[in-house]
């Protein structure tokens, strides 16, 4: 995997994935920003989230479950001091759906903690990555 991330003016940086995608990125204002893109530290966390909701999705529709709608709320703290490194990250899913199975739920959201998600196993050898669910009809 090959990404670029080319520095544009101040703290604005634009990152483009191998396939092409590009997303902005810049500081805050208190940094020299101009808050005009996401942070790079909170890239991180939606990387997580979207890898770890990937394999639920994806774990759930193998096991049949009818599942409409799945979404990851993800909470983070950091260290005070440099580096300032994520320390506990908890995330949270809703996940909807027709009959879906509660125990099938919980499978699949803990085959992608344990398991699957590279991204959430990676930065919990700095943080303490939770994981809960709710299930809606």
């Amino acid at each position: 995997m090959k990404t670029t991330v080319k520095w544009i003016d101040n703290m604005m940086m634009v990152g483009e994935s191998a396939s092409g995608h590009a997303v902005v990125m810049d500081g805050p204002e208190a940094l020299g920003g101009k808050n005009l893109g996401i942070r790079p530290m909170e890239m991180l966390l939606l990387g997580m989230g979207g890898c770890t909701t990937i394999d639920v999705v994806s774990t759930l529709k193998k096991m049949r479950e009818n599942i409409h709608d799945c979404h990851a709320e993800i909470t983070a703290e950091r260290a005070d001091e440099h580096p300032k490194v994520f320390t506990k990250i908890h995330i949270h899913f809703i996940v909807a759906g027709e009959n879906l199975n509660e125990k099938k739920v919980a499978k699949a959201v803990s085959l992608s903690a344990e398991k699957y998600c590279s991204a959430s196993i990676m930065l919990g050898k700095t943080a303490k990555v939770t994981h809960d669910f709710k299930v809606h009809e």
